[in-house]
């Protein structure tokens, strides 16, 4: 069995990440409200199950939803709640800013694709770096918070092509070509 992961590629589905999911959000309740070892084996069982039978290839938020389902299906309302706290707080981390990485691997000139991607510029000099730097910060926004989600998505997946993304955050952006 399948699941269409957050990028929207295919993986290989594993409950044991429900579980595990599952058993962050038990450890965080009070002792009252946590589920035992064989309640957590039969939601994560029922909700593989439920997968199972569709006609189609779950993605990763609809076996989550599924998961809170049984959770408050068998009355767990205060882990359901947690759970659900636990997810938010991940998606959080997943729209944070992403660009630490890669500004930090053009200061020490290890990004092979800023060194590839223009043979006019130089990436070892100051100015280009300051150059590439602002295209990272702009190209994070842009994708983060600026453009539709489904705009992203098809440039992502490579069914358009959002030019000139690391200067759209700048005003002289006044049309975008797809």
């Amino acid at each position: 069995m399948k699941i269409i992961k957050r990028n929207g590629t295919e993986a290989v589905f594993d409950s044991g990440k429900i579980r595990s999911a599952v058993l962050r959000a038990n450890a965080s309740v009070e002792e009252a409200d946590r589920i035992s070892e064989e309640e957590l084996r039969q939601i994560a069982d029922q909700v593989t199950d439920y997968c199972r039978h569709l006609d189609r290839t779950p993605d990763v938020e609809e076996v989550q939803d599924q998961v809170e389902r049984q959770l408050m299906t068998c009355g767990h309302f205060e882990l359901c709640k947690h759970y659900i706290t636990y997810r938010y707080t991940r998606a959080l981390v997943r729209q944070s800013n992403t660009t630490d990485d890669r500004i930090l691997s053009l200061i020490d000139c290890s990004n092979e694709e800023a060194k590839q991607e223009n043979a006019n510029k130089n990436p070892v000099i100051n100015s280009t770096q300051r150059d590439y730097m602002a295209g990272e910060v702009s190209r994070d926004l842009t994708e983060r918070l600026l453009l539709p989600e489904d705009i992203v998505k098809a440039h992502e997946e490579g069914l358009i092509h959002f030019h000139d993304m690391d200067y759209y955050a700048q005003h002289i952006s006044q049309y975008y070509s797809l």
